[in-house]
Parts: structure tokens; sequence; C-alpha cells
């Protein structure tokens, strides 16, 4: 099992005046903002993504728009300092929400210019972006799915397209010629990573060999990993662990109390992330049928939707660490505590690959986080990494 490394670089000086207007996302103003505590924040959180490669994690990085909850504006532009920055760490673009990006062939160039410094350590995730993100992107959600795999194949063609000039004429995207520079060290391109909350994604998902991720939902991992794996042997390959991922807050300590203090601190990102003014939530045609289906299956007072192992709903914006441990979407305590907790929920959602760690959250302070890394590191990744031993890399080929 591989282990990444991943902060949304949360500007939590605000949380509070956002929990107060009911929305930390798309209508807070920017006036909440001060520059110099930003800059300040942003080079402490670089140190920790620099200081993840030192002790051995893989890096993860996404992008959110007009909110507190990250400050991470480009996902390229953040993963060019990293790479120049770390020296072996895998670095994953989790990612790039191509469905709300203008121009595809600038994310292919983009994606293959990084590749190319770091030396061929990129993970390409194509996402299609949190609803959230509709309002500040001015997209179209009814229209998002199919511009999302139009620039999902375009930006492939561009990446692994060496005969020179090609002409698009797209629904979405229309251009005369893409002939990128550079091409991407990895041929033909880097790693394809997805995200996902229904079984219609790990279908997709699996219809194209790509490594799917499901982000703190215990309860949709299994079903979703079944479908990714129930359709690639339906189309003659066997999808092996390397292709799929799990993310969840993550905190140990030397005791079971710190390990818990930890996480809870962390998981302060978990409670305010959903807390959204109500037409950003779910903008209509945004999400699968299956998603939706979900969310009215788990109930009116769940923001998100998730279920405990005893199928009890949880509201993420009220949980305590317990209740988000009970739901698969935090390990927490001592080492031995964390790795039993992951090796158990590993067993009973038929294995996977990737773990993203949720390491930093907000008020966890800079001390804090890098023995949290630390620990982790020296105590608990050694033993899960003779956890589904053959993922090994992302790289691995899916099919033939």
């Amino acid at each position: 099992m591989r282990v990444w490394y991943f902060s949304e670089m949360a500007y939590h000086p605000a949380w509070e005046e956002g929990l107060k207007r009911g929305s930390l996302r798309v209508v807070l103003p920017n006036g909440q903002f001060d520059p110099q505590v930003g800059h300040q924040l942003l080079n402490r959180y670089l140190d920790e993504f620099a200081y993840a490669d030192e002790v051995g994690l893989d890096i993860m990085v996404n992008e959110h728009h007009s909110t507190v909850t990250c400050l991470t504006a480009s996902v390229p532009m953040a993963l060019a300092i990293i790479a120049r920055e770390t020296k072996t760490a895998r670095l994953l673009s989790l990612g790039n929400p191509i469905a709300n990006r203008p121009d595809p062939v600038r994310v292919a160039e983009e994606m293959a210019w990084i590749d190319v410094l770091s030396g061929g350590r990129l993970e390409m995730g194509l996402v299609k972006g949190a609803p959230y993100e509709i309002a500040p992107a001015n997209s179209n959600p009814a229209r998002l799915m199919r511009r999302y795999w139009e620039a999902h194949d375009l930006i492939l063609k561009a990446l692994s397209n060496t005969d020179g000039p090609f002409n698009w004429e797209g629904e979405y995207f229309h251009y005369r010629n893409v002939n990128i520079w550079p091409r991407p060290l990895q041929q033909p391109t880097p790693p394809v990573w997805m995200t996902g909350l229904s079984v219609d994604t790990g279908k997709l998902a699996a219809e194209r060999g790509h490594v799917v991720a499901t982000l703190l939902y215990g309860s949709v991992a299994k079903p979703m990993f079944e479908a990714y794996r129930k359709r690639a042997s339906e189309l003659g390959w066997t999808a092996g662990p390397d292709r799929l991922a799990y993310a969840a807050v993550i905190g140990v300590g030397h005791t079971r109390a710190e390990g818990l203090r930890r996480a809870d601190q962390i998981a302060g990102y978990v409670r305010t992330a959903p807390v959204v003014l109500e037409p950003f939530t779910n903008p209509p045609g945004y999400n699968s049928v299956g998603a939706n289906v979900a969310m009215l299956k788990a109930g009116p007072n769940a923001k998100p939707p998730t279920k405990d192992r005893e199928g009890n709903t949880v509201d993420f914006t009220k949980a305590s660490i317990e209740q988000l441990m009970a739901c698969d979407a935090a390990f927490a305590g001592t080492p031995d505590d964390v790795y039993a907790q992951i090796k158990d929920f590993n067993e009973r959602v038929g294995g996977f690959g990737h773990l993203l760690f949720f390491g930093q959250g907000g008020f966890l302070d800079h001390a804090d986080t890098k023995e949290n890394l630390r620990l982790f590191a020296k105590e608990v990744l050694p033993r899960l990494r003779d956890l589904n031993p053959e993922a090994k890399r992302a790289t691995t080929a899916a099919a033939e």
C-alpha cells in the first residue's frame, strides 16, 4: 500500500466567520483573508509537503475556489513548487477540475511540464470538481459530464500524440493545431486518477483503467470498489488494489489520547468543509442518479450523507472524532491502533492500494503536523507497505 500525504492548505482563521454566515464557500467575502497571515500559512504548508517527502511519504494536492477551506487555487502551480523542493515522492494531482477549465490543452501542457520537471513523478487526477465550484466557474451542471469526458479525451490525446499537430472539433472544444511542448516523461501519459462517490463512477473508471479514489466515505468505498473490480472482470482484466484509493483523516500519537486529539483537530476541516449555502450543494444535473439516490437514502440531516458501520447516519458537521472513526472517515490512536484500523477497513472493502493521508486540517499546528507525519512514517508506513504489496506504484498498467 502506498500512502499520500494530503492537506487542503486551509485558511482556518476565517472559519468562525464563515460558520456565522452559514457558508465557508462561494459567498464569504475575501475581505476575511489577511494576506500576511496567508503568506505565513502557505509557506508553512509547503514546508510540510517537503517534510512528507523527507520521511518517505508520497504527496497529493488538490484545488478549490472561492473558499476558506482551501488556499490552493491551482494544482499545477502548487505541484510545480513541490516538484522542485522534493526528491523522491510521487506527486498526485487530485486534481484538475477539467470540466470547469476553459482550455484542456493548457492542462495537458501544465501536466507534461510538471512530469518533466519532477523526473516522471506525476500522477494525474482528472476530476469533475465539487458542486460548489459550479458557481465560481460559471459552469452548466447539466452538461458538466459531457464536457468532462470531452476534455478528458482531448488531454490524453494531447499528452500522447507525438506525430505533430492534430485538429480537434468537438461539442465544447475546437482547436486547429494541438501539438504540446514539452511532452511528458512518462509515456504515453502519466497515470490517470479519478474521484467518485458512486457505483457508476467505479464502472466508468474501470472501463478506462484509471485509479479511482473516494474521500472520507467509508460506506461508499466498498460498493464502488466492487463495481470497479466487477466491470474490469467483464472487460477481461483483473483490477488489483493499485487501481483503488481511499482518503481519511489520520491522527497518530505516542498515546491513544494524543492520536485522537490530533485527528480531532484535523477533522475540524471535515466539519467545516460541508458548510455551504443550500443552492450550491447539489446543482441540478451535477450528480449522477446513483449519487442522488444515496443522498436521499441517507436522510435530510446528513451533510454530507454517510453511514457508520452500524448503519446510523452521521452528520459530518457535528460528528465527534469517535463518530468519524465509526464511519471510517478517520483512523486515530497509537501507531498500533491506526495500523489495526486501516488493516480492518482494507479487509472489509476487499483491498485497496492507496491511502490518502489527510494529515493537516487547519488547527493542528506545525509541530504537531510534523510529528504526526514522522510517527506515521516511522511506525505505520512500513507495515502498510506489506499490506497489498502488489500495489507498488500507480503506474502499473491496468490492462493491455
